[in-house]
């Protein structure tokens, strides 16, 4: 039972490690594909777009699949800076992304 106890803990402590956080467009560099995000604290960070980032957008309650075309295009816009988001940076990479948008 503390083995089994002990691995749900150690779990839950790596999962955490890698939980999204609410981010705020600053700057999207399109040749590059690396996005300029500010946290809650006003703390700036990069994450690269990459084939293998999973893209999302939520539709009311429901988190709908989305193409990351669409999003580099919607992160060209200049209507992107200022939008909230929630992302998941691991190591300088992005590697699930989700938007608010889109009607039910």
């Amino acid at each position: 039972m503390r083995k089994l106890l002990l691995s749900v803990v150690c779990m839950f402590g790596m999962a955490g490690l890698v939980i999204a956080a609410d981010y705020t467009i600053v700057s999207f560099d399109k040749d590059k594909k690396v996005v300029t995000l500010k946290d809650a604290d006003g703390k700036e960070v990069t994450g690269k777009l990459t084939d293998a980032t999973k893209v999302y957008r939520l539709k009311g309650d429901e988190k709908v699949e989305g193409k990351l075309e669409n999003l580099e295009k919607m992160l060209s816009s200049d209507k992107a800076v200022g939008r909230k988001i929630e992302a998941t940076i691991k190591d300088g990479s992005i590697t699930e992304i989700v938007t608010k948008g889109g009607k039910k």
